[in-house]
């Protein structure tokens, strides 16, 4: 498994399909290699998977590529020394131009193709270019395309006419509050809204926060994320929020329990996300039984439906949802119910996790090809 930061997971979705699926088909009995950058995990394996850790230039348009580049040199020489890989997973498009190198070992490759990457406002001219080529490069180098989610394959057909396999993300499903975590940072449940998000224009943080401001809400908002390379953001969002003492930014928070207690315990889950297929946030708020309010995206409807959330195109809009869900809280948490109910039905993580074994049994047996991936005309 290659192309993430690799586990324990403390970063996002990649990292934590990485840990959750990896660590399910350790336990089938597979041997699981996992390549990994960043901090280092003090043992040579994790929940039973084996861990590689190596190096990347750290710059934003070079950090993954160069550390994939070095795993797969590493799996190759894995490959020529002794029994290497029967199957190699790819995490993210952007990593695509390696795939030539695992196949000229006859390595069976699928990658992860994620969201549409070349959206994302970070990326100048050339970044976009740069992801809408490797998504081209993905289609005709990978014997097989993991999308995690409808609106995803749809992309790659209509683009590429290249078909995909479906495998979301599954969700954490909590059935109670820390309470104690949840006083110690200063909250109540029930007494405030909530945003978790990485700090970029496509996840809408700006339109949570102006929305917020527009509303008469007596209950503060709390604002917790942060982005790397993203300080110019960060400064609007301020900004934005300018002297309003309703609105709390925490900043990054690792602590996954105090996250969890975060989520179970808001109003209103906030959620902006727009250009990243199936979002793991907003999977962990449904689970976590939070009242979803969501940037109006295919994404974000596929995934919630039309029971399980109310759906915001602008800050005004959400300004109106975020008054209402404090005028009738019980129908806000009835909303959340229904999230943890569809999560727990759609989104497990034991059904990711045997799809993915099915997956790599497909391709160590030849079963899906490059040819697989082109549909017939």
């Amino acid at each position: 498994m290659v192309g993430t930061r690799g586990v324990p997971a403390r970063y996002g979705g990649f990292e934590t399909a990485v840990e959750e699926v990896g660590r399910r088909l350790a336990e089938a009995g597979h041997e699981v290699v996992v390549y990994c950058r960043g901090e280092r995990h003090p043992e040579p394996e994790y929940l039973g998977m084996k861990l590689v850790h190596l190096p990347a230039v750290e710059k934003k348009v070079a950090e993954t590529l160069s550390h994939t580049g070095f795993s797969v040199m590493h799996a190759i020489g894995r490959k020529i020394v002794r029994k290497g890989p029967d199957v190699a997973l790819v995490f993210n498009a952007a990593n695509a131009p390696l795939l030539p190198f695992l196949r000229a070992m006859r390595i069976p490759v699928a990658t992860h193709v994620d969201g549409l990457e070349w959206k994302r406002t970070k990326w100048s001219g050339t970044g976009q270019r740069y992801y809408r080529t490797a998504e081209s490069l993905a289609v005709r180098w990978s014997d097989a395309l993991i999308a995690d989610a409808r609106g995803i394959q749809d992309y790659y057909v209509e683009r590429f006419d290249a078909d995909s396999v479906l495998i979301a993300y599954g969700a954490p499903i909590l059935q109670s509050i820390n309470t104690g975590k949840l006083a110690e940072a200063g909250f109540r449940p029930g007494e405030y809204h909530l945003v978790v998000a990485r700090f970029e224009p496509e996840n809408h943080v700006h339109v949570a926060v102006e929305g917020y401001r527009k509303s008469t809400a007596t209950k503060p908002l709390v604002v917790v994320g942060s982005a790397p390379y993203a300080d110019e953001y960060t400064a609007k969002l301020r900004e934005l929020a300018g002297d309003d003492p309703r609105i709390n930014f925490l900043g990054g928070v690792w602590d996954q329990e105090l996250l969890d207690a975060l989520y179970a315990g808001a109003l209103t889950y906030v959620h902006g996300h727009s250009v990243g297929g199936t979002n793991p946030s907003l999977l962990r708020a449904m689970g976590a039984g939070a009242s979803v309010l969501a940037f109006d995206v295919n994404f974000n409807r596929e995934v919630l439906g039309e029971e399980a959330g109310r759906f915001f195109p602008d800050a005004p809009v959400l300004a109106r949802e975020i008054e209402a869900a404090e005028a009738e809280p019980g129908a806000a948490a009835d909303r959340g119910a229904a999230a943890r109910k569809r999560a727990s039905e759609r989104y497990v993580w034991d059904d990711v996790a045997t799809a993915y074994e099915r997956l790599c049994a497909d391709l160590a047996a030849r079963r899906l090809t490059r040819r697989t991936v082109r549909r017939k005309r």
